[in-house]
């Protein structure tokens, strides 16, 4: 199993990056946070993830462990293979994933090209104990305010991801009116 490469980037493309370690270069398709740490720097380390099928070995990059991990985990997922795998990693950071297993939001995996509501559910059942473990939530059955402040946001137009965001510099202990108030006031 290749873990770790440290290199160079020799290439970028809409393939993933070509990381050159002494002398030889690999291919990896990417996160876009591996993307861009190997981008600006001289030398970059990448974690790593070789998936070996009947045809092919594909290196998959990634900025930390976290997401390696929790690329792995997904791949245990029934029906989710690698490129599902990359783009549900890719579009968040791993605790914001791990806090929507939790909560059991098979919205925000929908909101990701090539999930459907199928597959979120299973991503969902199939991940909460195992990831679910130190994650902080609100108890269950009450709506917690984050999710309450993410969904007003997408109501006005908000993606998923950009509700998040705007949400994650405005104070959690608010209630969720005051929440996407500030949220809409620091984005205009």
């Amino acid at each position: 199993m290749i873990a770790r490469l440290r290199g160079t980037l020799a290439a970028s493309g809409p393939d993933g990056l070509v990381l050159d370690v002494g002398g030889v270069g690999y291919l990896l398709a990417a996160t876009p946070s591996a993307a861009r740490r190997a981008s600006g720097a001289a030398e970059v380390v990448l974690e790593t993830y070789l998936h070996v099928r009947e045809d092919a070995l594909q290196l998959y990059g990634f900025a930390d462990a976290e997401e390696r991990e929790l690329f792995s985990h997904l791949l245990s997922v029934s029906g989710v293979g690698p490129k599902v795998a990359l783009a549900i990693v890719s579009g968040s950071r791993p605790a914001e994933l791990r806090r929507a297993i939790a909560l059991e939001d098979t919205a925000r995996f929908e909101a990701i090209p090539g999930i459907g509501r199928k597959t979120a559910q299973r991503v969902v059942l199939e991940l909460k104990e195992k990831l679910a473990a130190g994650v902080d939530i609100a108890p269950t059955g009450a709506p917690t305010s984050d999710l309450v402040a993410r969904d007003a946001l997408v109501e006005l137009g908000y993606s998923l991801v950009d509700a998040d965001r705007a949400l994650a510099d405005v104070d959690p202990e608010l209630p969720a009116e005051e929440r996407v108030r500030l949220a809409l006031r620091k984005a205009a």
